[in-house]
């Protein structure tokens, strides 16, 4: 069968990486989770008190990339990659919601950037492979074959992420979730260097009111039709 590139693109909390992760088992494609990528460096950067709420030295982030190695290691036990940041799996780490309240404001940074969407085209240029993120149809893979872009409203999304963050143990307000997700939406859509924005030829999908397996379904669909074409 012949192997192509799935771009998924969206808002934060519209389940893309669920998405992503159902098709690279379903198709034996490559995951990618670059949201995960950004958010190692966001992890970083905290670290190293390179930011806080009040603060952010992107000088000193900039300086210290070359010091950055992001990995993706498959764990049989989950099905999936987890993100290693120089030799530590920090997987657990990366998905709090301080990590979220300053995510978007290390992705604004264009030399962070480039950086990892260089990583990111040397690990899809094979092909067969689902790469999940903000820029992906657009920035990284503009010639993908399937342009997926994601979304769903504020509050539904909120409430998901809640709900995530909750089973987990994470002692976090709805309020403050919410929050967190409008903040993001906005610096994401209005930063100078790759906005989230949908690719002229992406396929939106709002699933606010759809579950996994409806969602799954449906992509899973345009996935055997776009095969046939190409």
């Amino acid at each position: 069968m012949k192997k192509i590139t799935i771009a998924i693109d969206g808002f934060s909390s519209t389940g893309k990486s669920t998405l992503a992760k159902q098709l690279a088992n379903e198709l034996a494609y490559v995951y990618v989770d670059t949201g995960a990528m950004y958010r190692a460096v966001t992890f970083f950067a905290m670290n190293n008190n390179l930011i806080r709420s009040d603060f952010f030295d992107k000088k000193a982030l900039i300086d210290s990339l070359p010091e950055i190695q992001l990995d993706f290691k498959f764990n049989p036990d989950l099905g999936f990659a987890e993100m290693y940041l120089n030799g530590q799996n920090v997987e657990k780490q990366i998905r709090t919601i301080e990590v979220s309240n300053f995510v978007s404001k290390v992705a604004e940074v264009s030399e962070v950037r480039s950086k990892l969407v260089e990583q990111q085209q040397e690990m899809g240029k094979n092909k067969a492979i689902v790469m999940d993120g903000r820029d992906i149809g657009t920035v990284v893979f503009p010639d993908a074959e399937l342009k997926i872009f994601m979304t769903a409203s504020a509050e539904t999304r909120a409430q998901r992420r809640f709900d995530e963050l909750q089973q987990k143990g994470d002692n976090v307000s709805y309020e403050d979730v919410l929050k967190n997700v409008v903040e993001r939406d906005y610096i994401d859509t209005h930063r100078e260097d790759s906005p989230l924005i949908i690719a002229e030829d992406a396929i939106e999908i709002d699933n606010s009111y759809l579950n996994r397996e409806e969602q799954f379904a449906a992509v899973l669909e345009l996935v055997n039709e776009v095969v046939k074409t190409v």
